[in-house]
């Protein structure tokens, strides 16, 4: 597996992202261009087809957030612990889920103090994973 760093973490799964995205974009282009140019007698089935490709982009976002979300929570479980067993308290409350989700690739050695860091320079998740000398890998997430 190849090493993990700042410049090399993000994750994109060609197929998803790359071809059913744009599969839909065109679908969801066509079929409006195609109710635009539609005469009366094939209004209704372009409007069908309009209607089914937006169907599909709602799907494909949902597709993705819905669990995100879900990784979300556990994210913030997760490194909450690490901090308690790390610094003896949970995880200040002013973190916002971006900033926890970055501190995730932090190593022990500097999680506590960049959380803290965090909290009283209102750092963004750039900043943070900028900010990590030693970073920790993170190969489950797309």
């Amino acid at each position: 597996m190849r090493i993990q760093d700042y410049r090399h973490h993000r994750r994109i799964d060609f197929y998803y992202h790359g071809i059913t995205g744009l599969a839909i974009i065109a679908l969801l282009i066509g079929s409006i261009v195609n109710l635009v140019h539609a005469n009366r007698d094939g209004l209704y089935s372009a409007s069908l087809l309009v209607l089914v490709s937006l169907i599909l982009s709602s799907f494909f976002i949902h597709t993705r957030s819905f669990p995100l979300r879900a990784q979300d929570r556990a994210i913030r479980a997760e490194e909450n612990l690490r901090h308690f067993i790390l610094a003896g308290k949970p995880l200040d409350k002013a973190l916002t889920m971006q900033q926890i989700i970055a501190l995730r690739f932090a190593g022990d050695e500097e999680f506590v103090r960049l959380a803290r860091r965090a909290v009283d320079e209102a750092l963004s998740n750039d900043e943070i994973k900028n900010a990590i000398k030693q970073w920790r890998a993170d190969h489950h997430r797309v």
